[in-house]
C-alpha cells in the first residue's frame, strides 16, 4: 500500500513537473504575467475608456477594492499627448475618486505650471485605481494585476510623453529594480501595445513634500519635459 501511495506521489510531482518545469525544480520567480490577458478595445476613445472603467470595475479577488471606497479612472483631457503616471489613489482621491487632488495633487499643479502645463493639457492616472489600505505601496501581485489595464489606459490616450511619478510607476512600466534618484531625468522610448511613446521617470510629489531638497532635481526633469514637448511640437 506504502509503495503505491509513494508512487502515486512520484507521478503527480512528474506530472507537475512536465507542466511547469519551474514550479519544482528552481528558485527563481515565475516571470509570467499570470493577470496578463489581452484585452481589445474598439469604438471611439470615450467608448473605449468606459469600457476600459468597466473591466476595472469587474476586477475580481482584489484586497484593494475591499477597503477603497471608489474607484480612481483618470483625469484631464483625454485628447492630452502628455500622460502623467503616479502609484495608487490617496485618502482624499479615494474620496471624490479623482487621481492627485491631496497635497501631493497640487503640489503635481504647481509643477505643470511651472511648466506651462495644467489638467486640461495633460491626462492623469495611477498604477493601481483602487486606494491600499494606510497609503502603502502597493504589492507586486496589486501591480501585476492592474498592470494590463494601465497598459490598454495608456495605448487608448495614446500620449507622446509618459511621466513616470515614483518607483512604483517606473518598475511597473520599464520592470527596472532601481531607485528612482538613479533612474529619473533620462528619455527612452518603449513599446506600449501599438504604440511607442517617449518615457522620463521623476520625484512623485508626495516624496517632495517629504524631502523638498530634491525639487532641484524634479525641476530638471520637468524642463527636460518642457524641452521635450517643443521638440515634438505638442
Amino acid at each position: 500500500m506504502k509503495i503505491n501511495l509513494n508512487q502515486k506521489l512520484i507521478n503527480l510531482v512528474e506530472y507537475y513537473n512536465l507542466i511547469n518545469a519551474n514550479l519544482f525544480v528552481s528558485n527563481t520567480p515565475l516571470k509570467r504575467n499570470i493577470f496578463d490577458a489581452k484585452i481589445s478595445y474598439s469604438g471611439t476613445k470615450i467608448e473605449k475608456l468606459l469600457k476600459l472603467k468597466k473591466n476595472i470595475q469587474l476586477i475580481k479577488n482584489c484586497e484593494l477594492k475591499k477597503s477603497a471606497s471608489n474607484l480612481v479612472f483618470g483625469d484631464g483631457n483625454i485628447n492630452a499627448k502628455v500622460m502623467i503616471v503616479g502609484e495608487g489613489p490617496g485618502a482624499q482621491e479615494d474620496i471624490e475618486g479623482i487621481p492627485f487632488v491631496g497635497r501631493a495633487g497640487k503640489l503635481l499643479d504647481k509643477m505643470l505650471s511651472a511648466i506651462q502645463l495644467d489638467r486640461s493639457k495633460v491626462y492623469i492616472s495611477n498604477v493601481v485605481n483602487y486606494r491600499p489600505p494606510a497609503n502603502r505601496k502597493p504589492t507586486e501581485v496589486e501591480i501585476e494585476r492592474y498592470l494590463p489595464y494601465l497598459k490598454n489606459h495608456i495605448e487608448i490616450i495614446n500620449p507622446k510623453i509618459v511621466v513616470l511619478l515614483g518607483s512604483t510607476a517606473l518598475n511597473a512600466l520599464i520592470g527596472n529594480k532601481v531607485v528612482i534618484s538613479r533612474a529619473r531625468g533620462k528619455w527612452i522610448q518603449k513599446e506600449i501595445g501599438k504604440i511607442k511613446p517617449w518615457i522620463i521617470a521623476s520625484f512623485h510629489p508626495a516624496f517632495l513634500m517629504r524631502q523638498p531638497e530634491q525639487k532641484k532635481m524634479a525641476w530638471i526633469d520637468l524642463k527636460m519635459i518642457r524641452d521635450k514637448s517643443k521638440i515634438l511640437k505638442i
